[in-house]
């Protein structure tokens, strides 16, 4: 790896971690209700919002109020974008005039954005209207975002809050996530994408004619699939889509959606047309859950809290993001056999460029890859299925992970904090002591409710992943069988159970089969493991606050950052591993140990 490429790694992690304070900070300001800045503009809007409404912001919830507002506000988000797939052929702002979606895959779209998952088997560009792009998914960009962010503040609250029963008001909750936090941020990072060449508009595509033209032989064949002729075609025009790109980005990189509105997704140079809006683009993905861990750290009162959560979660991807670099810096070994390229003394040389775009090289698509599984993003900027094994492997063990590596906006730290109590279990049992976290005692319904939180996404992609590689349906769908036609399959069911929604390319998603097993996986991946989140806040904010003394077990320190790593990679390793052995690390062994390295 070279000096510039750890240089670029340094400064990204750098430049996010600046904004980490101010952002968090605001967020606090936020959620607390103290004036932000913003609060003169926004404020009259908000109130308008809750006369309109019929909302009593004043309304403080309990968590089983909370939950069933969250679920029939996420449940009119799955009806209203599968209707307007359904429809979308009789609707507006369709110049490509694009027939309504299959209902299998309108499901499937449907239970992907209204879960932040954002799993597309489909291509936006032959397939979504520019209404269904803007008023389906884009808007549930925002709703699914808002809704993770809410589910991480009510949390924060049964922690904070005392005796009683009240968690907040989720329809506050999620206005102010949109109106203060999501649409601002997005505004200004559409602009800034806009100015930098990122398409903004409504014309239908665009036909233009090529400056080279294409020239190939096209076969025809007969029923039988013999050869009876062939004609010389040459191409001359090539067809560009269009439509309101920029605005999409934003939020789909803000509020760690992914997706993209072309099949392509950022890859595509209408999405991410130079180094720079990769740049900003991947800072987008970081940027809202590290701050929470800020926002964290205030909302207990102990910021040291929030710090020890943000050191966890970079002193385990920051290693996994060399990883992914050094994996993909590794030359390829059928192009040495192939006498492509020489046999590199250490092990380098051109490295894996397949599937990867010139523009932004082996560097930056590796920091790409691992830091949209990490954030629970599922964006992409290369091709996922022409990493080599460990390439592939890295991204997808952080998904195993539980997608608590920062993870989406507010699931992310939720998902982290049922690890923490599961350490604060584990440590108080080590040392004998009561489990206590921030002065809230851990007890046995805790732990089954954070065990259940835990164990519900590794049970759910084990038992899809069989029923896909058992299934003559689900091994239809592979391109390359063997080892990495497995890896494909564990691949997306882990990526759509953990809401992530990046895929290795090679699997034929877009059937009946993965569409409804998928759309199956994705709704359970989210609301199982939003139930017991809810009700440990239900539980802790009846509890008493016990005062610290000499025994408390500091979950600050060093020592339980440790513990909390060791919980965290010991679930993800032990959960998974024979399924990884017989995927991607199987298949490293097959590609070097045939060619000696």
């Amino acid at each position: 790896m070279t000096e510039n490429g750890i240089l670029q790694v340094i400064f990204f992690i750098f430049i996010t971690l600046l904004l980490v304070k101010p952002l968090g900070w605001y967020m606090a300001r936020v959620y607390t209700g103290k004036s932000c800045g913003l609060t003169l503009l926004c404020s009259p809007i908000e109130r308008l919002m809750y006369r309109l409404a019929k909302i009593n912001a004043k309304e403080s919830m309990d968590w089983k109020h909370y939950l069933t507002a969250m679920l029939i506000f996420n449940l009119l988000g799955v009806l209203a974008v599968y209707a307007i797939q359904r429809l979308q052929f009789y609707l507006p702002l369709n110049p490509q005039s694009f027939v309504a979606v299959s209902p299998d895959l309108a499901f499937n779209t449907a239970a992907s954005f209204a879960t932040n998952t954002d799993w597309q088997a489909y291509a936006g560009e032959s397939t979504l209207s520019y209404l269904t792009q803007m008023l389906a998914l884009t808007v549930q960009n925002f709703f699914s975002a808002a809704t993770g962010m809410s589910l991480l503040v009510a949390f924060i609250r049964g922690l904070t809050r005392h005796e009683t029963v009240g968690l907040g008001n989720f329809w506050v909750d999620t206005v102010r996530s949109i109106l203060y936090i999501l649409l601002p941020l997005s505004v200004v990072l559409a602009i800034l994408l806009s100015a930098l060449g990122v398409i903004q508009n409504f014309h239908p595509y665009q036909s233009v004619s090529l400056l080279q033209p294409l020239h190939y032989q096209e076969t025809v064949t007969d029923a039988s699939h013999n050869s009876v002729a062939t004609h010389d075609i040459t191409i001359t025009q090539q067809h560009l889509p269009m439509g309101p790109v920029a605005s999409q980005i934003a939020i789909k990189q803000l509020g760690t959606n992914g997706g993209g509105f072309f099949n392509t997704n950022s890859s595509h140079p209408f999405e991410n047309p130079t180094p720079l809006t990769n740049f900003l683009e991947m800072l987008a993905l970081w940027l809202i859950p590290a701050a929470f861990c800020y926002t964290f750290g205030i909302l207990v009162n102990d910021k040291r809290q929030g710090y020890a959560l943000l050191l966890t979660m970079l002193l385990i991807l920051v290693p996994l993001i060399f990883a992914t670099i050094v994996a993909e810096q590794r030359s390829n070994p059928a192009f040495i056999q192939l006498g492509i390229e020489a046999a590199p003394k250490l092990g380098y040389a051109g490295g894996n460029m397949e599937g990867k775009e010139v523009r932004f090289g082996i560097i930056n698509s590796a920091l790409w890859t691992a830091t949209t599984t990490a954030t629970s993003n599922g964006s992409i900027n290369a091709a996922l299925d022409s990493f080599t094994p460990l390439g592939g492997l890295v991204p997808l063990w952080l998904m195993h992970l539980g997608e608590v590596i920062f993870g989406g906006v507010g699931s992310g730290l939720s998902g982290m904090l049922m690890l923490v109590i599961i350490a604060v279990f584990m440590g108080g049992l080590m040392v004998g002591r009561t489990p206590e976290y921030l002065g809230k005692k851990i007890e046995p319904y805790e732990m089954k409710m954070a065990c259940l939180a835990v164990l519900i996404m590794p049970l759910l992609v084990l038992i899809l992943t069989a029923l896909a590689v058992l299934s003559s349906q689900g091994k239809a769908a592979i391109a390359n069988p063997g080892a990495h036609g497995f890896t494909e399959i564990l691949y997306a069911f882990t990526s759509m159970v953990n809401n992530n929604g990046s895929a290795f390319s090679g699997l034929n998603a877009n059937s009946t089969f993965y569409n409804v097993l998928g759309g199956v996986g994705i709704l359970i991946g989210r609301y199982w493991i939003a139930i017991p989140t809810l009700a440990i806040a239900g539980s802790l904010v009846r509890k008493k606050i016990i005062p610290s003394n000499l025994g408390t077990l500091s979950t600050h320190s060093p020592l339980f950052i440790i513990l909390l790593m060791a919980v965290i990679i010991i679930l993800g390793a032990l959960t998974f591993f024979p399924a990884l052995a017989i995927g991607p690390i199987v298949e490293h062994l097959m590609l070097r140990g045939g060619y000696g390295q």
